[in-house]
């Protein structure tokens, strides 16, 4: 069986702006994995090219074996979207614009009606499906777009920024649904900033920067690229942690005092295996311990640290979530449900309203 998604030497150029640079990425069928990066780094160019929102300028792009230009529907069709942008029809009611959307793909009425019904449901909005998309809350928007993506029963389900600005419940509940489906075989490929979301939940993650790959890997091996600290109370501290050089072996690639001095912070590459060593050492150099904590390097950082530049800021828990620079060069990100393969050749100058 071919890769979910497969790109080799992926490019997509807006004028003198490289939003994909090359970008050379593999997914295999039925993983959980992470797409992370600053703003401006090429996320949602590449969602958009696999969904054929935004035609590539070179190189090779395919979903399950099928090119995303030649093959258009056959990779279209195994593709469900949700995108962060609400770009849902408002005029009908919300069981009718998925029915609508089952039918671009070929569905009969029938059984677009049946898959509705069992998208709503599953997403716990069925007793809003005579609604119309306005009336709904906003945490009731994003679980629509996530029962429009699962309505053609997707090999493939993206999500882009799918809890962006919900609430910490909310959050939980598609955390939990988007893990079921994936232990059902779904191919799940997340966007976000939220990089305890990345660290929960999937299986690999990419950190994108400048549109291309800057490291592929699981997030505990990703953790293990930076160092952990190891913070020791002391009953009766030195006057500086330069006198305790000697005391300390090479594993210290840093000590420092900190707090009301008592406080001896040590880096080591694993906190876990060092700290007994270095509990030995300062217990032989006569110091009494009164406390120990180990912490661990967190993705986040390992994160800042890859993709590190003065003009860009990492959001823990913003409440916003939105990848502004990807908005402004890299198309709208709406969804086009028709299958007509409709495409975007240059930035637009403000988000456009996809009817899907």
């Amino acid at each position: 069986m071919p890769p979910a998604i497969e790109t080799r030497d992926l490019r997509k150029e807006y004028g003198d702006l490289q939003a994909l640079s090359g970008l050379s990425l593999t997914v295999e069928e039925g993983e959980f994995f992470g797409l992370l990066g600053p703003n401006g780094a090429g996320k949602t160019t590449f969602i958009n090219t696999l969904v054929g929102l935004v035609r590539k300028s070179g190189g090779e792009a395919r979903v399950f074996g099928h090119d995303v230009e030649t093959d258009y529907q056959q990779a279209r069709d195994a593709i469900g979207l949700a995108p962060q942008e609400f770009n849902v029809d408002r005029f009908f009611p919300i069981r009718e614009v998925l029915a609508h959307k089952a039918g671009y793909h070929g569905i009969p009425q029938a059984e677009a009606k049946r898959r509705a019904d069992d998208a709503l449901e599953r997403v716990g909005i069925y007793d809003k499906r005579n609604e119309r998309f306005d009336w709904l809350s906003g945490g009731m928007k994003r679980r629509l777009l996530l029962a429009r993506a699962l309505v053609t029963e997707p090999d493939l389900l993206i999500l882009d920024e799918p809890t962006a600005g919900v609430d910490v419940q909310l959050r939980h509940d598609l955390w939990e649904l988007v893990t079921e489906l994936n232990e059902e075989g779904t191919t799940v490929l997340l966007t976000t900033h939220y990089i305890e979301e990345a660290e929960r939940l999937c299986d690999r993650v990419a950190i994108l920067d400048e549109g291309r790959t800057v490291t592929v890997a699981t997030p505990d091996e990703l953790k293990e690229r930076g160092t952990d600290t190891i913070a020791v109370r002391l009953e009766s501290p030195p006057a500086t942690a330069r006198e305790l050089d000697a005391e300390l072996g090479e594993y210290a690639h840093e000590a420092s005092l900190s707090g009301s001095g008592d406080r001896l912070e040590v880096r080591v590459d694993d906190g876990g295996s060092t700290a007994p060593r270095l509990l030995n050492d300062l217990e032989a150099a006569g110091y009494e311990i009164a406390d120990l904590e180990i912490t661990r390097t967190s993705l986040e950082e390992i994160f800042v640290d890859l993709t590190d530049r003065e003009d860009r800021t990492v959001t823990r828990s913003s409440a916003s979530g939105r990848e502004g620079g990807d908005r402004e060069g890299e198309g709208g990100g709406a969804e086009d449900g028709d299958g007509n393969g409709k495409t975007e050749d240059h930035p637009p100058e403000r988000e456009t309203e996809g009817v899907v």
